[in-house]
């Protein structure tokens, strides 16, 4: 019987390539909530779908994490008018789904079943990365991150590529796996795998909570 999720061949090739060694665990992590905007976690818009229990996840997430003094960053995608009804975005050629994100309007606003606060950061983006042209990895070294838990939507792209850019930028990756959510199962689960091979680790929500609550007694 295969072992993992591809069988045992992928299982015994990533093991001889020296993929998914643990990363290190800082003492000083951050949230960052990528794209839980009403445009995501809606059905009713084209790039929406519902993620009902990705969001209350996430809200637990942040409640364990603003007990242990761990900062929440939230990211937003949203275009000008300029930007959603023209040529200048590339990947809006790609995705025009997309063009629907547009500033000002309830589709860019974060979801109001997270707990958000008037002081936490939020990160304006054009692409999927939170990192790429944007201020997120300045603001993480300024508050004197070292990890970052990656949340939102969707694991396939946004979440994927802002693990990938985290781990480039000097930031341990753990990935809570009920923090997450895609618009299909299959994206969602290859992702994951992805992620914990290469960039970070996918860990339950459980391990997330005790791994902040080490942070309080480590005074973080």
């Amino acid at each position: 019987m295969a072992d993992g999720m591809y069988g045992r061949r992928t299982d015994d090739t990533y093991a001889h390539a020296g993929f998914g060694a643990p990363v290190r665990r800082g003492e000083r992590p951050a949230i960052v909530v990528v794209d839980l905007t009403n445009g995501f976690t809606d059905p009713a818009y084209p790039s929406g779908s519902d993620l009902s229990e990705v969001v209350g996840a996430t809200a637990t997430l942040i409640g364990h994490g603003r007990a242990a003094g761990a900062p929440v960053v939230f990211t937003t995608i949203a275009y000008t008018p300029a930007e959603a009804d023209g040529e200048a975005v590339t990947w809006l050629h790609k995705a025009p789904g997309m063009r629907a994100m547009r500033e000002g309007t309830p589709a860019v606003a974060i979801d109001e079943r997270l707990p958000r606060r008037a002081g936490d950061v939020v990160v304006v983006k054009k692409g999927a990365s939170a990192f790429f042209g944007t201020n997120l990895a300045a603001v993480l070294t300024g508050l004197g991150r070292d990890t970052v838990l990656v949340c939102g939507a969707t694991t396939s792209g946004c979440v994927r590529a802002t693990a990938v850019d985290a781990v480039q930028s000097g930031f341990s990756v753990l990935v809570p796996r009920e923090c997450v959510g895609d618009r299909a199962p299959g994206p969602h689960e290859a992702s994951l795998f992805d992620i914990h091979a290469k960039y970070g680790d996918v860990i339950d929500l459980a391990q997330a909570l005790d791994y902040l609550a080490q942070g309080v007694a480590l005074d973080v």
